[in-house]
């Protein structure tokens, strides 16, 4: 399977626009600029890659969690899970240095130890993960 995501920018790095879409059309031109990518903190003005990396590993985890849950014969009744993908300025440019995985479960007759040895398991066997394992990725986990 393979699925395909478009950008279009126009104009210089700092001054220039661009615009994001997807191939399933959830995203079509949607902007970005320097602006919302490093000035923008509320994220208003458009969406940035590290938001939209942040959005997919999100995702991508809530899945394997689920998967790995209902192996182990507790199918979760919901997951919410944040992923905060750090860019800082380093040496030669910008780099991703963090991206911390939250993830907030509601699983009946499960206890915590056991969750937390099927989180961990999921976050290292998600494909986004793995595609990252070159940057830190750390969980914090939680049963409500």
């Amino acid at each position: 399977m393979i699925r395909t995501s478009t950008a279009l920018w126009k104009g210089d790095g700092l001054h220039g626009t661009g615009e994001l879409s997807m191939q399933s059309g959830v995203f079509d031109a949607q902007p970005y600029s320097f602006k919302t990518r490093f000035e923008s903190q509320d994220g208003k003005a458009g969406t940035n890659p590290e938001e939209l990396l942040g959005a997919a590993h999100a995702g991508c985890f809530a899945m394997a969690t689920s998967f790995a849950l209902s192996e182990a014969g507790h199918p979760p009744e919901e997951l919410h899970v944040s992923a905060a993908v750090e860019l800082q300025k380093v040496e030669g440019g910008f780099a991703i240095k963090t991206i911390a995985l939250t993830l907030q479960a509601r699983v009946s007759g499960l206890d915590d130890a056991k969750f937390q040895a099927i989180a961990e398991g999921a976050k290292k066997g998600c494909p986004l993960s793995k595609a990252l394992s070159a940057t830190p990725i750390t969980l914090s986990a939680k049963l409500l």
